[in-house]
């Protein structure tokens, strides 16, 4: 019975209160924020774990080719090594993926590349 009551004080409290309470506990008692919603025993779910992953590799996407088609062409051949009918096809076909497994700082210059020549590219 005494849980439920603290409980019921607990969940009557006030934002205000909430963190008095907080920065007492932490202050006096050394307890720092916790989550009421998981056991800290538990071992991490496998989309937690995916969520803690940094990603580090993207995907270079067209999603439009602009008013220059041809000179985005000429870049995607260049920057793929795909002949005129391939690098055609991708633009005639966004959205496009151009290159995989790009660094972020490499794929960020590519897409200013293809900004410039008035074409809207992003990462995924």
């Amino acid at each position: 019975m005494k849980i439920k009551k603290l409980a019921k004080e607990l969940v009557s409290l006030t934002v205000l209160q909430i963190n008095e309470l907080s920065k007492i506990l932490k202050e006096k008692y050394g307890i720092e924020d916790i989550s009421l919603t998981t056991n800290p025993n538990t071992q991490p779910s496998a989309q937690q774990k995916k969520k803690e992953k940094v990603k580090t590799k993207f995907d270079l996407i067209l999603k439009t080719p602009g008013n220059s088609k041809l000179s985005v062409i000429k870049l995607i051949r260049s920057l793929t090594g795909h002949g005129l009918k391939d690098s055609k096809e991708l633009v005639d076909n966004v959205p496009s993926i151009i290159k995989s497994n790009l660094k972020k700082a490499e794929a960020e210059l590519l897409i200013k590349e293809f900004d410039k020549l008035g074409a809207l590219a992003e990462l995924k």
